[in-house]
């Protein structure tokens, strides 16, 4: 069957065209609902409006789509969270299904662990108001929650959307380190997931080489954890974030990098891990594998 997932984050909302067999990804819209809400103490009625234009003109094309929404929308009062899914549904004709942290979670770790084996590995799933860790080995064997995410450190350290960063990664790492829940267990390898790294890796400038641990069609790159080390340095001190911006469709989505880039660390660090593979698998990677088991 034929289906558009919409899945709606806190500052990235990803459309994917999904079949039995493929998943095709059609477009990332970027609507900072963390970040105006930090402001605001509630939704912004200008970012509800843009997802509601964009999930209408999504569905003049298809006539299937679903629409989930995470972290944000997690946190919203019982009045707030009524009032939105009832305008939602009232201007679109569709449900708006809030996933709890625990299946976003599990269903992102289903799609990212598809090719891994009998590997044990660590998988990340960051956004921008939580962060899940998980250990996987022919199965979820710890999975770790946190309420904090990357617009939580930007509000921390807003110079790090700046040309270059004035704060260190160091002393992001240490503000990550100290509100982070951590795994007990560790794992070798870090898949990176939650959608965006993958894109990050390859459009940024930073060094990576081929995935040769496993082959998977949607992890083709990894790097050693010494290489992470350096190039997210260069990525605080030489890699011109103005440049990066004049040259992409959307600038927007670049803002909170530098802070993903001191979640990657601490996470990798902290678990012992050697190589690093990112990813831009998401929760529908893991809805289309969960289809297949039915």
């Amino acid at each position: 069957m034929e289906k558009v997932i919409i899945e709606v984050g806190s500052t990235c909302t990803k459309i994917d065209f999904c079949t039995e067999n493929e998943i095709k990804h059609l477009a990332t819209e970027t609507i900072q609902f963390k970040k105006n809400y930090t402001k605001l103490g509630k939704l912004d009625p200008m970012d509800v409006e843009r997802l509601i234009k964009k999930v209408n003109e999504i569905k003049k094309s298809y006539s299937n789509v679903y629409v989930c929404g995470t972290s944000i929308f997690r946190s919203l009062q019982e009045t707030e969270r009524k009032f939105f899914l009832q305008m939602f549904k009232i201007s679109t004709g569709l449900d708006f299904d809030i996933i709890s942290i625990e299946k976003e979670n599990e269903l992102t770790v289903l799609g990212a662990t598809k090719n891994v084996g009998d590997r044990k590995v660590a998988v990340f799933v960051g956004g921008g108001g939580s962060t899940e860790i998980s250990i996987y080995e022919n199965g979820i064997k710890e999975m770790v929650n946190s309420h904090i995410g990357v617009m939580d450190a930007m509000k921390q350290f807003p110079d790090l959307a700046d040309d270059l960063a004035t704060t260190s990664l160091e002393e992001v790492k240490t503000y990550v380190k100290k509100n982070l829940n951590l795994p007990k267990e560790k794992a070798d390898i870090l898949i990176l997931a939650g959608g965006g790294h993958l894109f990050f890796a390859q459009n940024s400038g930073i060094r990576y080489e081929s995935n040769v641990l496993y082959s998977d069609p949607w992890q083709p790159i990894m790097m050693d954890i010494v290489t992470r080390q350096k190039e997210s340095e260069r990525y605080y001190q030489e890699i011109s974030m103005d440049a990066i911006r004049n040259r992409v469709s959307d600038p927007n989505w670049w803002y909170a990098t530098r802070a993903m880039c001191a979640f990657v660390l601490v996470v990798a660090e902290e678990l012992g891990a050697k190589y690093i593979i990112p990813t831009d698998v998401s929760m529908v990677y893991g809805i289309m594998k969960e289809g297949e088991k039915k």
